[in-house]
């Protein structure tokens, strides 16, 4: 076995002289075969051999440098290059020094790769995130969707009511005219509305301040109601403790309603407030309403001669099932494992998961067009392909449309205006990006439109356009065709015989999928969102 020697906090297989002798004698050429294999066994085992070994050659190098400095032929000083030569060593020595430079390479390599550096992780900001929405409008520059984490800047809910999950498992529902800031996970500034709450066991303690006051001690559930001139707790349930300054402290219990003025004058009033399990109801009524609402507008949208397609997914019970098409052409799709999955408006079995691997629905839709508009609610969980699919043509042939997401974000559609030869034969239009990791699991409105006319394609999200390009002349295709497609994936073209393909599968929830054979206006795309928004 081999013993270890240490010398000045070094550690060597061998003693520190003889690791050196074996150094000199590699560069001196007159290493043995099996001295050589010693040195390469304390090489790949010792770290401080290594480096030993790296300031020996540097001080050789050095040395040789010098000597041809000053023209010195000095005894027994014998260059690299010249000790290396194959005309001083035999094959077998000469391959063996060959393979030590190589360990040597590798080791290097390995201890560069193993070397721990830091890891980039996502960052996001958010104490909470929007879980629902209900007539919600809010100031400029408070604007808050469902799904979005709500951050520690302060909000102006105008009208309407947001409810808020925090990360601590508060609750909260905010009714407009409101002016809120979440000051953490389990504190709430309330300047001026409603704010009602529900604690679970589980959240550590919460805190909600008020211009008169603050609420402490509370819980399971109370609401707080903020004027002017006066400040109202409400209990629901349990009890809560109101301290209007540091040295004074109220305890309101179930069933009383506190009335605080601003004259430091209070009274007491049985509650007349509802459970949160009522508040939380008036929004599944008013989802409910503009669900109706969208049925009503949807069923004019679906006259127009020009909507090529209109995939809605129906909820149903059946294990296997096919996309129904909306309109007069009565195309069917057909799903390959996509999951059956909420869509959003909340009713389970309605929208589409693409994320299980292959998934995709596979449709054909036949004939030549001047224009195209693609339409469709998505909710993206992760961008984890490079492509990131929402409709694509087998392959990609002459005039065919592909539509899909970047890893980055980005909104990507392309017509191939020009067969096979050299140079581009299409231009692509990037959006900027629409999407981060936090906005996973949200719901979103996307629409890109293809004008034949103009030679534009302009993309837009929830309603409004983010980007519009001109095509360059060289690039504009004489038309649009779609035929052989795929919504969620991308089928390769058929003179692929192998099993692979490119994985481009969507990782995410796709719900009413529709393409129109002319360009839509930015005021029809803004109406058809916000008519069928949740």
């Amino acid at each position: 076995m081999r013993s270890r020697t240490a010398r000045g906090g070094k550690e060597f297989i061998v003693n520190e002289e003889e690791h050196e002798r074996l150094i000199d004698s590699l560069l001196e050429s007159d290493i043995s075969e099996a001295e050589f294999l010693r040195l390469e066994a304390e090489l790949i085992i010792s770290p401080d051999a290594r480096e030993a070994y790296y300031e020996r050659v540097k001080l050789h190098a050095g040395l040789q440098e010098e000597a041809r400095s000053e023209g010195v032929a000095r005894r027994g000083a014998v260059s690299i290059t010249a000790g290396l030569s194959p005309r001083k060593l035999d094959p077998i020595l000469l391959s063996a020094i060959g393979a030590l430079v190589l360990v040597i390479a590798v080791l290097a390599w390995k201890l560069i790769e193993e070397t721990p550096s830091a890891i980039s992780e996502p960052i996001a900001s958010g104490y909470g995130v929007i879980a629902d929405l209900a007539d919600a409008d809010w100031e400029t520059g408070s604007k808050l969707s469902k799904g979005d984490l709500v951050t520690d800047q302060t909000f102006t809910l105008l009208e309407g009511k947001a409810r808020i999950e925090l990360f601590s498992g508060v609750v909260l529902v905010i009714e407009g005219p409101s002016r809120f800031t979440l000051v953490s996970e389990a504190e709430l500034s309330l300047d001026l509305g409603r704010a009602q709450a529900l604690i679970p066991e589980v959240a550590p303690p919460f805190q909600l301040y008020t211009p008169m006051g603050s609420v402490e001690q509370c819980g399971p559930e109370f609401a707080v109601e903020v004027s002017e001139k006066t400040t109202k707790l409400d209990v629901v349930d349990g009890s809560a403790q109101w301290l209007p300054d540091e040295d004074t402290v109220e305890t309101i219990t179930a069933g009383n309603t506190l009335h605080w003025h601003e004259n430091n004058t209070s009274e007491i009033t049985i509650s007349e407030g509802v459970s949160m399990a009522e508040v939380e109801a008036g929004f599944y009524k008013t989802r409910a309403s503009h669900l109706e609402e969208w049925i009503e507008f949807r069923t004019k949208l679906l006259k127009d001669p020009e909507l090529l397609a209109y995939y809605a997914i129906e909820p149903t019970t059946e294990s296997r099932f096919s996309l129904q098409d909306l309109t007069n052409q009565k195309t069917i799709g057909a799903v390959v494992l996509a999951n059956q999955a909420p869509d959003r408006w909340n009713r389970s079995r309605a929208a589409l998961d693409f994320s299980p691997m292959g998934s995709r629905v596979r449709v054909t839709l036949p004939g030549e067009h001047q224009s195209l508009t693609l339409m469709c609610w998505v909710k993206i969980d992760s961008l984890d392909r490079l492509y990131n699919s929402l409709f694509l043509t087998d392959g990609h042939e002459l005039h065919e449309p592909h539509w899909q997401i970047m890893n980055d974000g980005r909104l990507f559609f392309s017509v191939r205006a020009n067969g096979g030869g050299k140079g581009k034969d299409k231009h692509i239009a990037y959006s900027p990006p629409i999407w981060s990791p936090a906005q996973s699991g949200q719901w979103m409105h996307l629409t890109t439109v293809y004008d034949g006319n103009a030679f534009t394609i302009t993309h837009y999200i929830n309603g409004s356009a983010i980007s519009i390009d001109q095509i360059p002349e060289s690039l504009q295709p004489d038309q649009v065709a779609i035929g052989a497609a795929s919504i969620g994936n991308w089928s390769e073209p058929r003179y692929r015989k192998d099993a692979e393909f490119a994985v481009r599968n969507l990782n995410g929830v796709v719900d009413e999928f529709s393409l129109w054979a002319r360009p839509l206006s930015a005021d029809e795309i803004n109406e058809i969102w916000k008519t069928g928004k949740p």
